[in-house]
């Protein structure tokens, strides 16, 4: 029984990358499962973690159960496989383990990718372009106090705006690994960044951790000093060509905003009947805007999962038809608000399902 209903988790997570991507690997399954937050998966890349186990909330025997649920499943769709490559985003380059003890032959089980049959030739291409590539280099930008492992200085000490980098598993600053002649470039300019990238022989990308959305945020790019002038020459000379770019694809983003959202409240509108169409309408704006980081941009709700568009539904109907806001402001704890408005919540969605008016 338990493995049958982890065979079904897996089959979920599973189907949501497939549709998203055409190919689904470990992490997709793993990271689906909740077993492993976004947050480890690129502190593991960045070289923080000897193993992506030593992050995860299950140990290997856990995660290899999950590994023979894929391959049972991704068999039975015919999906094709192939080996990914992981390589950590550090100055060592070194292959990425996800397992403390690192065995060759369970390794390779966890590097194993499959493919839809719908994939094309040309994006198995791309695909394999990209893995065979190295990692961008990552300096993080460290939330806590750390010491570097060359020179011994302290952050907010001599150090360069307390950046680091990790190598064979110790933080080092840009000092220490021969960066600190790297000049930073702030994001917000993608493609003067992704111009002083190309033209410079040593870059890295810097990255913060957010602590309300739960993620690591690029800041912008370490490039070399002459890498960047003529990068800057560059966008000078098509700046026109690029604005009228750039108009064209917000008009085009717009469009697929709009037509997205329709859908979703379509979807909101299925699974509750009872929602108005205009509260499903609004719900699908809120959740669904982009760069938001709401649940409705995950990729589980750009196709429609039952459980994200109800959750979708649930935060809407928490913050407009309970007190939770007024629970929260009134310095109750989050957890116990929610407890509170729970019969509330659960009340609202079980009309809305029987196709009858918000209770009131």
């Amino acid at each position: 029984m338990v493995r049958s209903k982890l065979g079904d988790r897996v089959e979920k997570a599973a189907r949501v990358a497939l549709a998203t991507r055409k190919h689904v690997t470990v992490i997709d399954v793993l990271t689906g499962l909740r077993w492993v937050q976004g947050r480890h998966v690129d502190q593991w890349r960045q070289g923080r973690a000897d193993s992506l186990e030593r992050l995860a909330a299950v140990d290997a025997a856990r995660m290899t159960e999950a590994v023979a649920c894929l391959r049972e499943w991704a068999e039975a769709c015919g999906l094709s496989a192939d080996e990914a490559a992981y390589t950590s985003a550090g100055r060592d380059r070194r292959p990425l383990r996800f397992t403390v003890e690192g065995d060759d032959r369970l390794e390779r089980l966890f590097r194993v990718r499959w493919l839809s049959p719908d994939m094309s030739e040309s994006a198995r291409r791309r695909l394999e372009e990209r893995d065979n590539r190295a990692p961008d280099l990552v300096v993080v930008v460290p939330l806590e106090p750390w010491v570097c492992a060359g020179c011994g200085a302290a952050s907010g000490a001599a150090l360069d705006d307390s950046r680091l980098i990790m190598e064979a598993d110790q933080p080092y600053c840009l000092t220490c690994s021969d960066m600190d002649h790297l000049e930073f470039l702030p994001a917000g300019n993608a493609t003067l960044s992704r111009r002083a990238k190309k033209e410079s022989g040593l870059s890295a990308l810097v990255v913060r951790f957010n602590r309300r959305r739960k993620r690591y945020e690029r800041l912008g790019v370490l490039v070399e000093e002459a890498a960047l002038a003529r990068a800057e020459e560059q966008c000078l000379a098509d700046e026109e060509v690029r604005s009228r770019r750039r108009e064209r694809d917000r008009e085009r983003r717009a469009g697929e905003d709009a037509e997205y959202r329709t859908a979703m409240a379509e979807r909101i509108g299925a699974l509750f009947p009872g929602c108005p169409p205009e509260r499903a309408a609004a719900i699908a704006l809120h959740a669904g805007q982009r760069g938001s980081g709401r649940v409705g941009r995950t990729a589980a709700a750009r196709v429609f999962d039952e459980d994200a568009i109800t959750l979708a539904v649930i935060a809407s109907v928490r913050h407009q038809d309970t007190d939770y806001d007024a629970l929260l402001m009134a310095g109750v704890p989050r957890m116990t608000a929610r407890d509170r408005i729970r019969p509330r919540v659960d009340q609202v969605l079980a009309a809305w399902r029987d196709g009858r008016p918000k209770p009131r």
